[in-house]
């Protein structure tokens, strides 16, 4: 399964991400709730649509915060340059075997590619 993060997502909406729209036609993406939440914060169009379609999505589970701050420390996250919202995508992962994170983001790919859960979408 595939976690793809917020540039992905606002890329899609963009409608420069085809890629995305195969993947989910197969069934092959996941959203977090802290993703779903962040893409609320943005401008989307036909908004109310979108949300529901975003909530509807299978979701990873969310991992405690202090299950992520361990992760942080025991990986060696801090000073790569992410966010907290980056370290929990990369938590819900971890923790489910076989998800993997797209990002477009340089520094979180990074991160994702040194733990095994970088997604190579093409």
């Amino acid at each position: 399964m595939i976690l793809a993060d917020a540039n992905v997502w606002i890329e899609f909406f963009r409608a420069r991400k085809p890629e995305l729209r195969r993947l989910l036609e197969q069934n092959q993406v996941v959203m977090h709730p802290f993703l779903a939440a962040e893409l609320a914060l943005g401008s989307l169009h036909h908004r109310p649509a979108t949300l529901a379609k975003l909530d509807e999505m299978p979701q990873v589970r969310a991992v405690d915060l202090r299950d992520v701050r361990r992760m942080i420390e025991a990986r060696g996250l801090h000073g790569k340059g992410i966010g907290l919202t980056d370290a929990h995508l990369v938590a819900a992962c971890l923790a489910t075997p076989g998800t993997l994170l797209w990002t477009m983001d340089a520094r979180l790919g990074k991160v994702a590619e040194a733990l095994g859960v970088c997604a190579k979408v093409a």
